[in-house]
């Protein structure tokens, strides 16, 4: 680090201590300034850090000018600590208010807890510190030129300078190619005929439909836009699923006209979460009812088929519950009944697992923290994160398999931002919703819905998931009632075999 007692005026005589002490504290003093106003307007404006390309784009720019005001004023590398512990400081406090698992305490030792901070504070620090101490390294560096700053020329100075200099360079070319990354677009191809030119009649579309006050990310697809419309509805609360149907459910477009959005908070719309006070049970569901109304009128269709898979399942029961005239079908795949039920004996069967297989500490986090629900949602990963271990099955022959949730990620129809962000998304929407769902029990509040009723159903569905929905099944009235099993499944029944899941849609569901 350059000492501040190095500093020489170019023009005069070397500078007496107490001038050179008078110009450090004024520089430290522009340094923390200028971090400290940069860390009150992140902290307004981005109090979850940046969820959006612009606010991304526009932290990194802001924090490589702050980083470099600071370097210039300060003259010394010393700029590089203080300006990011400034901003980070001032920045935490301003949005001590805001809530969520990514925002709150810092908890390592759990693999949630790891996954939230590397998810919020870890990527923030990508998009916030690096740019910062890469500006404030060239504008030390610059302001030791302006002011002639000596420079030793011994062999290990030599080495240091050209160390420092390759070391700020390729921190520059990789804020650049994330800068790059960023600003690349999602989008959707065109669907092709035989010849490779675009469909005739097609629709392929990745874009916003304005819903509830918000702007929610939607793509639809289909290769004739007189086709059945689906309207397909995530998991989580907090999925996003647009991959998994580019990645695994392309065949539906040939018999649909398929369409799925990003539920508020979720994939591409983690911009639309805030305020979370609106992010309610009644709300999400009345988006959906929205959405499907703006299907009806777009593609000029009097009713609209409704799959829901896990959580989606749930919420579109009580959408088809609530305007049973919108929709021709309901269709439950990985149907979820009552989640407070099956949280339970995920617990008690994982608490068994963990007996039987010697795992004691986790023996001692189930029994601590008792059956759930719990206030706190990094709790569950007792409970939910050893489902492969605790109901095992082979599952290498289907199409979404080991891996599928990650893998869906890789298409072009989420921006970078997207993808960074999906675990967050999830942790801070499932912190909202999760509890508004402890009262829900379809076996005794939903015992008869208008609409024909398809479950699709894994062979190898977990039983906490299963046992609901056959209980559930049994005593629901409805014009038509279908409860179908696939053989090689367990959640997932559209993913994991899309080829059958068509036949059920195009030989069951539209028959």
């Amino acid at each position: 680090m350059t000492s501040p007692t190095s500093t020489r005026r170019p023009d005069g005589p070397p500078a007496t201590p107490d001038h050179r002490a008078g110009r450090w504290r004024y520089a430290a003093g522009v340094a923390v300034a200028a971090a400290t106003g940069y860390g009150l307007l992140a902290g307004w404006w981005t109090p979850r850090g940046p969820i959006s390309t612009g606010q991304a784009v526009a932290a990194l720019g802001l924090s490589l000018a702050v980083g470099a005001v600071a370097g210039l004023a300060m003259r010394s590398r010393w700029s590089m600590l203080l300006a990011p512990v400034t901003f980070v400081a001032v920045f935490e406090l301003t949005r001590r208010w805001t809530v969520g698992p990514l925002v709150d305490g810092i908890h390592l030792t759990s693999v949630y807890g790891a996954l939230a901070f590397l998810s919020g504070r870890g990527l923030h620090g990508v998009l916030a510190l690096l740019p910062m101490l890469l500006g404030a390294a060239l504008g030390a560096g610059a302001g030791r030129r302006l002011d002639g700053g000596w420079r030793s020329r011994r062999w290990w100075g030599t080495a240091g300078l050209w160390s420092r200099r390759s070391l700020t360079a390729l921190l520059a070319v990789g804020l650049l190619a994330m800068t790059a990354g960023l600003l690349r677009p999602a989008s959707t191809a065109a669907i092709h005929d035989s010849r490779g030119k675009t469909l005739a009649g097609s629709v392929a579309e990745l874009g916003r439909v304005h819903v509830g006050g918000h702007d929610l990310s939607m793509m639809i697809r289909g290769e004739s836009t007189t086709s059945p419309v689906l309207l397909y509805l995530t998991g989580g609360p907090g999925g996003t699923d647009i991959g998994a149907l580019r990645r695994h459910s392309q065949n539906l477009e040939q018999d649909f006209v398929v369409a799925t959005y990003d539920q508020r908070g979720a994939g591409g719309s983690y911009d639309q979460l805030d305020p979370t006070s609106t992010l309610t049970l009644a709300n999400a569901v009345s988006d959906t009812v929205a959405v499907s109304n703006y299907l009806r009128s777009r593609f000029h269709q009097n009713k609209i088929i409704l799959v829901g898979n896990s959580w989606g399942s749930m919420l579109g029961v009580l959408a088809a519950q609530a305007h049973p005239e919108l929709y021709r079908a309901f269709v439950g795949a990985g149907q979820i009944v009552d989640i407070r039920a099956t949280d339970r004996i995920y617990y008690q069967d994982t608490l068994a697992w963990a007996r039987r297989t010697g795992k004691a500490g986790l023996v001692d986090t189930l029994t601590g923290n008792g059956p759930p629900p719990y206030r706190d949602s990094l709790d569950y990963e007792a409970v939910l994160g050893h489902e492969a271990d605790v109901y095992p099955y082979d599952d290498t022959v289907n199409d979404e398999s080991v891996g599928g949730f990650s893998t869906n990620l890789f298409v072009k129809e989420y921006s970078l931002l997207t993808q960074l962000h999906n675990l967050g998304a999830a942790f801070d929407v499932l912190t909202v919703l999760y509890p508004q769902l402890q009262g829900i029990d379809f076996r005794t509040q939903v015992t008869q819905l208008q609409v024909p009723v398809y479950l699709v159903q894994g062979r190898h569905e977990t039983p906490g998931r299963a046992q609901p929905a056959q209980q559930w099944f049994d005593v629901l009235q409805a014009p038509h009632k279908e409860l179908i099993v696939c053989e090689p499944c367990g959640h997932r029944t559209l993913f994991e075999q899309p080829e059958l899941f068509r036949q059920i849609m195009t030989r069951t569901v539209l028959q």
